[in-house]
């Protein structure tokens, strides 16, 4: 099965996960930033291909995705569909 994203999504696995970004640091570039913890009790997770995450808002039934680092592991950048 062939994935059209495949190589866009490699470079920006590269690109975000080229510097460890702290907390700090994703908040001050992104706005809120969750753990994975923080990430389950505030979204529902439909599914992902990494380094995106499609969610769905538990508060008001929003789906949006966000983004994500591997290590340490924080979801950020939450764009509304």
């Amino acid at each position: 099965m062939s994935d059209p994203t495949e190589t866009v999504r490699r470079q920006m696995v590269k690109q975000i996960n080229a510097v460890e970004g702290s907390r700090e640091y994703l908040e001050a570039e992104h706005g809120d930033v969750w753990d994975t913890s923080e990430l389950q009790q505030e979204f529902d997770v439909l599914g992902f291909m990494a380094p995106v995450v499609v969610v769905c808002r538990k508060s008001d039934g929003m789906k949006g995705s966000v983004m994500f680092q591997h290590s340490p592991r924080f979801y950020f950048g939450f764009q509304p569909e």
